[in-house]
């Protein structure tokens, strides 16, 4: 196929173009090119998206399939405008965030009721991600208007993980238990996460690309406990009998420990009752519809080996080892009592 990368050059849309290569199709990655180094073996074509004549260089050639992740809807609308009479299938990565509702475990993207899109003075997120899911929404309308029922896959993809992951959130636990000593975990074993490697939604997305795939899906791995993610992690490192703590999620809130990541957060941790559903969606009309999740240990293992290679790129995030010391030692004493 001919394919484009509307991207290309950072994490999901550097992994799309890779694959695509590595496959033997023609690739065309399209971006400002600041944000990283496109991959080898693709044609690399410097455009200004901001611009709404930004994707002349790429000339009037057409392609059998685009992919993109944007979050800008002028972006979006200029592309489109540009490129959907000379393209036969695009896909558009959008995110579990267009969700009205993330309490409910077990929703699918089949029936789930979404945001009202982005008012219309807002063309994309702010620094702080406020109107991320409601761009997005209007995205997708974009999209489907523009390109019909039958050539739009929109992919709403849940926390992506992965080798070139650009937040803390899953490097944070293979840091950490690569460390050893006693592991803060955080909640109950059986509180659930989800997540999907950033080399099996790039494997979807071609195979969406080629097979024709058209709909709207959530692209995410089924959910597990977070002991099994914390025991998977630590398997794939090739330690063994991991020491965790789990520590009750109100203590935890109490003492300033945060959600989710950044600074002083447990990564992939969410508040419950109200975010159950973030982390445990119906991933079964994905599956079903050609999304190849790989074993745990290898995603834990081509993100240590990734981590380890290019250190200065990985987000240093999380709760500091002297913080979750002091956090566990207040938890024992509360315990003792």
């Amino acid at each position: 196929m001919r394919i484009l990368v509307l991207g290309g050059t950072r994490f999901l849309g550097r992994a799309v173009a890779r694959l695509a290569a590595a496959q033997g199709h023609d690739v065309t990655c399209a971006a400002r090119g600041v944000s990283g180094a496109a991959p080898s073996g693709v044609r690399f074509v410097p455009v200004d998206r901001d611009d709404p004549e930004g994707l002349a260089p790429l000339g009037g050639v057409g392609f059998d399939a685009v992919v993109d992740v944007t979050r800008q809807i002028s972006h979006a609308r200029y592309a489109l405008a540009a490129l959907a009479e000379r393209v036969g299938h695009w896909s558009f990565v959008s995110t579990i965030s267009v969700y009205a509702d993330h309490a409910t475990p077990g929703q699918a993207a089949s029936d789930a009721p979404v945001l009202a899109p982005a008012p219309p003075e807002v063309d994309g997120p702010g620094p702080d991600h406020r109107w991320y899911g409601e761009c997005k929404v209007s995205i997708e309308r974009l999209v489907r208007e523009r390109m019909g029922g039958d050539r739009a896959f929109i992919c709403r993809a849940g926390l992506i993980v992965g080798a070139e992951d650009p937040s803390d959130r899953f490097p944070y636990w293979v840091r950490r238990l690569s460390t050893g000593g006693e592991v803060l975990a955080p909640g109950r074993p059986t509180d659930r996460v989800q997540f999907v490697d950033v080399a099996d939604l790039a494997g979807w997305l071609l195979h969406a690309a080629g097979t024709g795939l058209a709909g709207t899906y959530d692209g995410t791995g089924p959910a597990m406990s977070r002991a099994e993610l914390l025991h998977g992690v630590a398997a794939g490192l090739g330690v063994a009998d991991p020491v965790l703590t789990w520590v009750d999620q109100e203590f935890l809130l109490a003492h300033d420990v945060r959600e989710w990541s950044g600074e002083r957060a447990l990564p992939l941790w969410v508040r419950l009752p109200e975010s159950a559903g973030l982390m445990d969606r119906d991933a079964r009309p994905a599956l079903g519809a050609g999304l190849a999740i790989r074993p745990l240990s290898d995603t834990v293992r081509a993100t240590a080996a990734w981590m380890t290679a290019d250190p200065a790129a990985v987000q240093q995030g999380g709760l500091d080892p002297a913080d979750e010391a002091a956090v566990l030692r207040e938890w024992q004493a509360v315990r003792d009592r």
